[in-house]
């Protein structure tokens, strides 16, 4: 069964480099849900998928392309994968730059106050990674994840699931293609989904001890924020963009049913 084995390999989690012994080590994902949480609370996180992509799409698809690619998905429109991938980049570069510089101004001490218990500037990175994952999913086809305008616990499975693709975490893209392919539930991604917010909370709790250290330096802090928002973030949203335009959403020749609209969870 499909669901048996995403489970076995969520018990296997490793990333790039062999099996994280953090993750399987008595950590949990509260820190990772508690980091999520405070940027799924900044006003503008949650992207609408139907006002986004014609919006994107205007300058490289004709009106008809558009309305199909809203109905379906891009692949199914005729729309040129090239044209695609540029646009995925534009976006990434624009958060990048968006993200650094907020960065800059919060690693000088005293230059943000926190959100709740979160650090403005850790919030507001993860606010960014959070919208561009859903522009690039919705670029490469993935289903609408709004359920009543809201990133519902559905929605922060997949979000989970894309951001641990980002740091590289095989799992997290396996468990991408199964849900992609419809090998298997939400439901079922979700005892995944729990090991690689695992991770993502020991990446979190790294970088953030990292920093702390650099704002102990006047305005250099702030220096050092921004240059380790850019050094990450741009190979991490490459990484998933790659990740998400091979699946079986971004491809045309796929099961031409499995549109936003027939793509429910059971």
């Amino acid at each position: 069964m499909a669901e048996e084995r995403l489970e076995r390999e969520a018990a296997a989690l490793e990333d790039e480099n062999g099996t994280l012994e953090l993750v399987e080590s008595g950590q949990d994902d509260r820190v990772w849900q508690r980091v999520m949480r405070a940027a799924m609370a900044v006003p503008g996180v949650n992207v609408n998928r139907e006002r986004f992509l014609r919006s994107n799409l205007a300058s490289i698809a004709d009106e008809e392309q558009i309305e199909e690619a809203v109905r379906t998905r891009p692949a199914l429109a005729g729309i040129d994968p090239d044209k695609i991938d540029h646009r995925a980049n534009a976006l990434i570069r624009s958060h990048v730059t968006r993200a650094s510089g907020i960065s800059f101004a919060a690693g000088i001490p005293g230059g943000f106050a926190m959100l709740g218990t979160i650090p403005a500037d850790l919030a507001q990175y993860f606010f960014h990674l959070t919208v561009l994952t859903q522009q690039l999913a919705y670029l490469y086809g993935w289903p609408d994840l709004l359920n009543e305008g809201k990133l519902d616990e559905t929605a922060q499975v997949d979000i989970t699931m894309f951001i641990g693709a980002m740091m590289g975490v095989g799992a997290a893209k396996q468990g991408l293609q199964q849900l992609s392919s419809h090998a298997v539930t939400h439901h079922a991604s979700r005892v995944l989904a729990k090991r690689v917010g695992r991770y993502i909370g020991v990446k979190i709790t790294k970088a953030t001890f990292t920093r702390s250290l650099a704002k102990a330096i006047p305005l250099l802090g702030g220096f050092v924020g921004a240059g380790m928002t850019a050094s990450t973030m741009l190979p991490m949203a490459r990484r998933l963009k790659n990740d998400l335009a091979s699946l079986d959403y971004a491809r045309p020749e796929a099961d031409s049913d499995a549109t936003p609209d027939s793509a429910e969870e059971e």
